[in-house]
């Protein structure tokens, strides 16, 4: 069944691709060896993030016409806040990303959170390594944006571009620490409302001591999704960073990033918080840390 699915997702069935990720996502019987069996792929992944209400959807839609555009073609993950019920996505990309839903070029896939802290979904990698097997010229993962615990997307994305609005000055500031760190490049969306060539000025200003650390500048890139401006021009310096991040030592580190967190999802598996509860109720008194010790020792 699974090399079957394999077999269809290079032959670019969307249908397989869609069904593959289901059965990961709810980790079916034998998709461990189906992921163990997928081939390399050079494919880079963009993730796009920032705060709410930057306008991060609008702008993948725009990147997507632009890539279509261009003759290639995208798969787009969105990740949704999750309904506290159901856990499924709440905000639906789909439906704002509408136009291109049935577009042979484009695949566009909305997954919840499922409660995860730093924005992203549990399975986010293995998800995006199924989407890569499809041989997407490019792959693009939009973020909830829920702030500082945002940085996880650095560990998945070759190329991470950190989107504000010209009325974000405090917002950013404190956001240094985080997102200031792991942007790629900035895009300042929403370009022409007042003020957006001062608040440029000031990002520069605050980027400056970053530009020691990073071997590459971090583009800024202004733009006006709404309107489609500036979007040409961001592709080309996520492409150009693609192709520097090919050869850098960013590659690897983004490997073995990738390597841990999945080394740490399986060493925790089979182990949940109602199990814990049911653990720690049988004990009247209890050391935590002892508790711990002696459940990592099974």
């Amino acid at each position: 069944m699974w090399q079957q699915y394999l077999n269809n997702i290079q032959q670019k069935e969307v249908k397989a691709l869609a069904r593959a990720i289901s059965l990961v996502e709810n980790e079916v019987e034998g998709y461990e060896a189906f992921l163990q069996s997928l081939p390399p792929s050079d494919t880079k992944i963009i993730g796009i993030t920032g705060p709410p209400g930057a306008g991060k959807s609008t702008l993948v839609d725009a990147l997507i016409g632009e890539i279509v555009e261009q003759n290639s073609t995208v798969g787009v993950l969105c990740v949704d806040p999750s309904s506290p019920f159901n856990l499924g996505a709440l905000l639906g990309d789909r439906i704002r990303m509408s136009e291109w839903y049935n577009h042979p070029s484009v695949f566009i896939r909305s997954l919840a959170t499922r409660g995860s802290l730093g924005g992203l979904h549990p399975k986010i990698i293995e998800i995006a390594d199924v989407m890569k097997a499809a041989a997407f010229d490019f792959i693009i993962v939009e973020t909830v944006g829920v702030g500082q615990s945002e940085i996880e997307i650095a560990g998945l994305a070759d190329t991470t571009v950190v989107v504000v609005v010209p009325e974000a000055g405090d917002e950013v500031q404190t956001m240094k620490a985080g997102l200031m760190e792991i942007a790629d490049v900035f895009v300042v969306n929403k370009a022409d409302r007042p003020d957006a060539d001062s608040f440029v000025r000031n990002l520069k200003m605050m980027l400056a001591p970053a530009f020691y650390h990073k071997q590459n500048e971090i583009a800024i890139v202004k733009t006006i999704a709404s309107q489609k401006e500036g979007v040409h021009e961001l592709l080309d310096k996520i492409i150009l960073h693609q192709q520097q991040v090919q050869s850098s030592d960013k590659k690897y580190w983004l490997l073995a990033e990738k390597a841990f967190h999945l080394i740490q999802q399986k060493k925790m598996k089979g182990i949940d918080k109602k199990m814990l509860k049911d653990m720690i109720a049988q004990q009247p008194t209890i050391n935590l840390y002892q508790f711990i010790e002696q459940l990592y020792n099974l």
